[in-house]
């Protein structure tokens, strides 16, 4: 058979492609390239993929037989390259939608509550120590702990995306008339919209604003929110579900509810 030797200024990425070629194709490198045909190569596929292999791994293992034989075509070994005529493995482009059930919606909020508390409790600690001290007192946490659980429940109740959380100013939020505005720049889209607001969405951003940094975005903070996701989630015992999906999950109770996308996008204003 024809010998892979690959010619890169990345040795380690050449012995890790060496490796992988053994250890699928091992049994393929005393024969001829010739016995190596587009039926062989499918009937590989459909093993691996019934032995429970995803179709992206399936498809970057055929990818990296692929590179050998495209070499071998170019030196004269070999006339066609046959991975060129193998159907790939359908990968399913829209996975299974992930939202909370009522249990885990509900252990969301205690462990948000419980988070909060904490937070305050440590707070309260250490003004303590300030005071007895006679040093500046840190301002009072009357609502939440910190930026975690009003962004989360803001998500919960509007849909928003965590980029557009991040860049939502808070001239972009009109209370009087409860609705909020995801400017083009920030949305996905490239598309302004405007979002109505429900009752728990008005009190959320109500008592963030009471002691939220003062600034120009609502979330005014450098860093992401994924610093607290993941013990938050560990702690209301809540397992692949990534921040993204509180958007389906707003989506899916807005369906339970009877609402529709007009609900969701509300009302276009100039």
């Amino acid at each position: 058979m024809f010998r892979y030797r690959p010619r890169t200024a990345r040795p380690r990425t050449a012995a890790n492609t060496l490796e992988k070629l053994n250890r699928l194709f091992g049994t393929w490198l005393p024969e001829p390239l010739s016995t190596i045909t587009v039926e062989r190569i499918e009937s590989w596929k459909i093993r691996r993929v019934n032995a429970g292999r995803v179709a992206t791994t399936v498809m970057r293992d055929i990818f990296t037989l692929s590179s050998v034989l495209r070499r071998a075509v170019r030196v004269g070994k070999l006339k066609d390259n046959p991975v060129r005529w193998v159907d790939k493995p359908r990968i399913d482009r829209r996975p299974k939608i992930r939202y909370l059930d009522e249990p885990e919606e509900a252990r969301l909020r205690a462990a948000l509550n419980a988070r909060d508390a904490e937070i305050r409790a440590t707070r309260e600690s250490g003004n303590a120590r300030r005071q007895y001290r006679h040093e500046e007192l840190l301002p009072p946490l009357p609502h939440f702990g910190d930026h975690l659980t009003p962004a989360i429940l803001l998500s919960m109740n509007t849909g928003l995306r965590r980029g557009e959380l991040l860049a939502l100013r808070w001239e972009c939020v009109d209370f009087k008339q409860q609705f909020l505005t995801v400017e083009g720049g920030t949305a996905k889209s490239r598309q302004t919209r405007h979002v109505c607001l429900n009752e728990e969405a008005i009190r959320v951003l109500q008592c963030w604003r009471d002691h939220a940094e003062s600034g120009k975005r609502v979330f005014e903070f450098k860093t992401s929110f994924k610093k607290g996701w993941a013990p938050l989630l560990k702690r209301a015992q809540i397992t692949k579900f990534r921040w993204h999906d509180l958007r389906h999950h707003f989506a899916s109770r807005l369906v339970q509810k009877g609402g529709t996308a007009q609900h969701r996008a509300g009302p276009a204003r100039s």
